[in-house]
């Protein structure tokens, strides 16, 4: 069994080294950023009190994701391990994901904390595109399509999600820097987290992870 937290700022490339996680351990990935965007989609009542938060970059609030993220740990594909991501985000969850394991008698292997400045922040966040049919991510600058504003995978069309404007990426980091940073010294605590440097390219990152994780 492997229990995982991926911590680190948006933009960090999270969701990235997740899915790589994901494959390589063969454990669940669960992304509450997933998980509300799916029922902003679907137009259901937590889609819609989710994207009034989102849409400011505001963080959705602690009674709501606790809920969504510790029914979704009690799911019979987590009984081998998972990987959390975007859970916990403030020291208050990460209580709540204590008690949970104190009723199951599980625990975090390791926690994964991606470090990025801001200004590369910005850079990655403002110039994000994904496709609205299929999810597909791109960069105006680091991974453009071939076709502009075309997604190459199914000829979707590409948009900038309202939280990746320039004025509403700076907000997010700094709710982070408030809110979520303060995770780190709650683990460091624990003796279970390790930092990885985030801007040395894809796989030289997802390397140092899996070193990290098989230490």
């Amino acid at each position: 069994m492997l229990n995982l937290i991926l911590l680190g700022p948006p933009g960090a490339g999270k969701g990235t080294q997740a899915v790589k996680l994901k494959d390589k351990y063969n454990i669940p990935h669960i992304s509450t950023g997933d998980i509300f965007r799916k029922n902003i989609k679907e137009g259901t009542e937590l889609g819609k009190k989710a994207k009034e938060y989102m849409d400011k970059g505001e963080l959705v609030p602690d009674e709501v994701v606790i809920g969504i993220a510790i029914a979704r740990l009690r799911e019979g594909d987590c009984g081998g391990g998972f990987l959390l991501d975007g859970f916990p985000r403030t020291v208050h969850q990460a209580d709540e994901l204590s008690r949970h394991f104190e009723d199951t008698g599980g625990k975090i292997d390791l926690v994964i904390d991606i470090v990025v400045g801001k200004d590369e922040l910005v850079r990655r966040l403002s110039g994000r595109r994904v496709c609205k049919s299929c999810g597909a991510t791109y960069h105006v600058t680091g991974m453009p399509s071939k076709v502009d504003g075309v997604c190459d995978e199914c000829g979707g069309e590409l948009f900038q999600r309202t939280d990746d404007t320039e004025e509403t990426v700076s907000n997010r980091i700094e709710v982070y820097n408030q809110q979520t940073k303060p995770l780190v010294e709650y683990y460091e605590k624990k003796g279970n987290i390790v930092h990885i440097d985030g801007t040395t390219g894809l796989e030289n990152v997802f390397s140092d992870i899996t070193k990290s994780i098989e230490a």
